[in-house]
């Protein structure tokens, strides 16, 4: 059966073979048990729903006046008014009571004229006017909602109202998530080196409640055969559908499989997708299992495709539609041949085009689907798409098409003052959201000239004018319509291990034997800025250990040098800061915001404007964080008509 994992089968043939396996082993939706209409919201139903009794049960008044009886009323005009007495020819009534015996009409108080115990009306009433008349909303015996109906709180609301107290619905379906590896850790300690804080189990919960079933999670079970063929053997006792995260694959601490085998028989083991490439698929005396990879990404992904339609099926009903965008692609976006790859994506409609942005794509990287608006598709046999491509992605969870229409799209260089714009975007503006992607300060150039933002921060220096920003924008956007606005001024540094302890003082000394430096991306601006010092030194940056290995954010650059993947990175203060990190000065810069002058009304880029002109708690973060001046935020720095 391993042959299953080293072939890596097609996620359609996986998809058939796993259906087959459920309709000959697993006996289809859940029974039926009767519940009280009352908690019956979000259940889904397992029989028709008849009324037994109409509503309203009698006829009733639809107005507040007279109750009469309509060939009283015939005749009456303005030459000719009747007159009906009241309480006998015409009874008082208000809206909603019970239409008196005999009384087939009303007349509107508006529309008589009340004579001491007379009423006088110049318009004669046709049977039934002004009545709501019984069963007009429902009749008794009618259908009010069919089998596999997912009830909602109107559902609820006409089914009490045709007399039912009592309905029958599917078993919420309960499904057992097993978290495993002997690395994890309960949330709530500081992982120590080689631990991990398990999450995921938390995460497939959430996806478990959100589909209507009831998640149970299991403690945390260590990396030993014995010890997973106990849990997942009282899972399967209380569950109807048990996920084993981790340990999905064929390393030497990987259990599930075999675990699986003993219990029942595995259906699929991999499946040519990225990420959940390893993922199980298997049955156990009559029940799913599932094994899950233990990335984040990878779990979220193999939850979607293959638990989340059979939750739903359990209860006798299909997933709802996730909804779909075209849009063109922000950047060109390579995949390997072979495998269908799912990429997370943010979006944003800038001008006439929705812009699809690809984030993250690693299968550990978690706050990529945190960002993530979408999922975009890329076939099995494309080995990728090219910038400015249609294409179609799926709205993930939460996700609306508004949330898009709302999104100011920044695509540029990285500093944490954006992440703190957009938290404050979001605050003071809850339906407005920023997006940011991180590609550098030629890249948000780029992407400015080519349609694909609305914003695009920048800290270019031109060496030989000394000038920030403008000429390269002249050169690259020589009849665009631009205005710069400065955002900050920062710091740039070398950052390094607290205490220092390779003894690192400026550019030079990273080319010594034994220092391992982290870079950024080519077209950023703190790229260039390295370029320039190693120019002045005349320093070869072949000499420097790492100037290869790129990262995309300040953060992450100081991220390597904490936890010794290097030791020494260039950024901003207020990231070596944030990291506790020691912090060699070599530049101040001017880090500005490009704008497109078409786009200074749109409503989404005025608030952001506001914030940063007038909020005075974000300037006073800001300068917190350490490293950043303010004195000329929001400040008009060029502009190009």
């Amino acid at each position: 059966m391993k042959d299953k994992y080293r072939q890596n089968i097609p996620l359609e043939e996986a998809v058939k073979l796993w259906a087959e396996a459920l309709r000959a082993e697993s006996g289809g939706p859940l029974p039926s048990e009767v519940i009280k209409t009352d908690n019956a919201n979000g259940r889904v139903t397992a029989a028709p729903v008849f009324a037994r009794a109409s509503s309203p049960n009698w006829h009733s008044s639809a107005m507040d006046g007279y109750a009469v009886r309509a060939v009283d009323t015939f005749g009456a005009s303005e030459t000719s008014p009747k007159r009906l007495k009241t309480g006998a020819d015409a009874v008082l009534i208000d809206t909603g009571k019970p239409l008196p015996s005999g009384f087939d009409a009303v007349i509107m108080h508006e529309d008589v004229y009340e004579d001491g115990g007379f009423i006088e009306f110049t318009r004669p009433v046709p049977p039934w006017k002004n009545v709501r008349l019984a069963g007009e909303d429902i009749v008794a015996t009618e259908l009010i909602v069919p089998e596999s109906h997912l009830l909602r709180p109107v559902d609820i609301a006409a089914i009490l109202s045709g007399g039912i107290t009592e309905t029958a619905v599917r078993r919420r379906p309960r499904v057992a998530v097993i978290p495993t590896g002997s690395d994890l850790i309960a949330p709530g300690r500081i992982p120590q080196k080689g631990e991990i804080i398990e999450s995921n189990s938390r995460m497939l919960a959430g996806l478990i409640e959100e589909c209507g079933a009831k998640a149970v999670v299991k403690a945390i079970v260590p990396d030993e055969p014995e010890a997973l063929l106990k849990a997942m053997r009282e899972a399967l006792m209380e569950a109807n559908l048990v996920l084993v995260n981790a340990g999905a694959s064929l390393g030497t601490r990987d259990f599930t499989f075999d675990c699986m085998e003993k219990l029942g028989r595995v259906v699929v083991h991999g499946v040519m997708i990225k990420p959940a490439k390893p993922v199980i698929l298997g049955m156990a005396g009559g029940k799913p299992v599932i094994g899950t990879p233990g990335y984040p990404v990878s779990a979220y992904i193999s939850f979607r495709l293959f638990a989340r339609p059979l939750i739903y099926a359990l209860q006798g009903t299909l997933p709802p539609p996730a909804q779909a965008l075209k849009g063109k692609l922000s950047r060109t976006l390579p995949s390997t041949l072979g495998q269908e790859e799912f990429i997370r994506v943010k979006a944003g409609r800038v001008g006439g085009n929705l812009i699809i942005t690809p984030l993250g794509r690693g299968a550990g990287q978690l706050m990529s689907l945190v960002r993530a608006d979408g999922l975009l598709r890329i076939p099995a046999m494309s080995e990728g798409l090219g910038a400015g491509s249609e294409v179609e992605i799926e709205l993930i969870e939460g996700k609306t098409e508004r949330d898009i229409e709302n999104t100011l799209v920044v695509i540029g260089s990285h500093d944490s003052a954006l992440d703190l714009l957009g938290s404050f975007l979001k605050r003071r503006h809850p339906e407005f959201s920023l997006s940011s992607a991180h590609v550098g300060s030629m890249g948000g150039l780029v992407a400015l000239k080519k349609g694909g933002a609305h914003c695009a921060p920048t800290h270019l220096l031109d060496e030989e004018t000394g000038e920030y920003n403008v000429p390269f924008i002249k050169k690259l956007l020589p009849e665009k319509a631009v205005t710069l606005v400065n955002l900050v001024y920062r710091e740039q540094g070398l950052m390094v291990l607290r205490g220092n302890p390779k003894g690192i003082t400026g550019f030079k000394d990273l080319a010594r034997p034994g220092v391992r430096f982290i870079n950024r991306q080519a077209g950023s601006g703190t790229r260039l800025l390295l370029d320039k010092h190693l120019r002045e030194l005349g320093l070869d940056p072949s000499r420097i250990n790492g100037y290869e290995k790129e990262e995309y954010t300040h953060m992450a650059v100081a991220s390597a040098v904490l936890t010794d993947a290097a030791d020494a990175g260039l950024g901003v203060l207020s990231a070596a800061r944030a990291l506790g990190l020691d912090f060699i000065p070599v530049a101040r810069e001017r880090y500005d915001l490009a704008i497109p002058t078409e786009f200074l009304e749109l409503p989404v880029v005025k608030a952001m404007l506001e914030i940063i002109r007038e909020d005075e708690e974000f300037k006073k973060m800001l300068i917190d964080m350490g490293g950043y001046g303010v004195e000329e935020m929001g400040k008009v720095l060029w502009a190009r008509s």
